[in-house]
């Protein structure tokens, strides 16, 4: 495919109009030049956003990644910009998500490792090193148990910290209905960590802020 570096500059909204005359003239070419920007642009992003559902799995990231630009090279030609172009491709990663969830009749899981970030002491001894390890792995094993559109949400607020309005672009679900999601998530996290009594003061202090 054609790479137009003169395209790089032109924000989303400029991209997707040129996309869509391209499109309406069947010009291949210029479709595929602009197209190639937005994948550059975006799919880091994406392939992130995707190993996260994904309990941190490279290829299956990437397969899913690859997938979300195939379907939305198919589609952009009828996007009409309600959405975010981010959100959009988000949704659509999402969906990919799901669908292999379903196909494989497995529940997809984030990987935590970026939770050690919201732990005690920046640099720990070898106990405190051992202590945030079997912090990380209660709460994945708490994550694991909520119900999977309260996975999704904490994963898009905790995680990817998008706003309600945009998570409640990518589920179709009201912000109010998303907040309460996100609210029962973190209590029933919490909760589990509780009984576990491996909640650490700082921890508590994050979760209760975050709800």
């Amino acid at each position: 495919m054609a790479y137009r570096p003169e395209y790089v500059a032109l924000s989303d909204e400029e991209l997707v109009k040129l996309f869509h005359a391209a499109d309406k003239s069947n010009d291949r070419g210029a479709c595929h030049g602009v197209f190639n920007v937005l994948v550059e642009r975006y799919q880091k992003r994406i392939y992130f956003a995707a190993r996260k559902m994904v309990h941190g799995d490279h290829d299956e990231a990437d397969e899913i990644a690859q997938d979300t630009f195939v379907k939305a090279y198919e589609a952009l030609g009828t996007f009409r910009g309600e959405a975010k172009l981010y959100t959009w491709l988000y949704r659509i990663m999402m969906n990919a998500v799901i669908q292999r969830s379903r196909k494989s009749k497995t529940r997809q899981m984030v990987g935590l490792e970026d939770l050690e970030n919201t732990l005690e002491s920046a640099e720990p001894g070898p106990v405190d090193a051992m202590l945030r390890t079997e912090t990380t792995k209660l709460i994945e094993m708490a994550i694991e148990t909520l119900p999977p559109k309260q996975q999704r949400v904490f994963i898009m607020r905790h995680f990817e910290e998008l706003p309600y309005e945009d998570i409640s672009q990518v589920t179709g679900t009201s912000v109010g209905g998303l907040k309460a999601n996100y609210f029962h998530a973190i209590r029933k996290i919490g909760e589990y960590l509780q009984a576990s009594g491996r909640m650490t003061e700082e921890l508590a202090h994050r979760m209760q802020n975050d709800a």
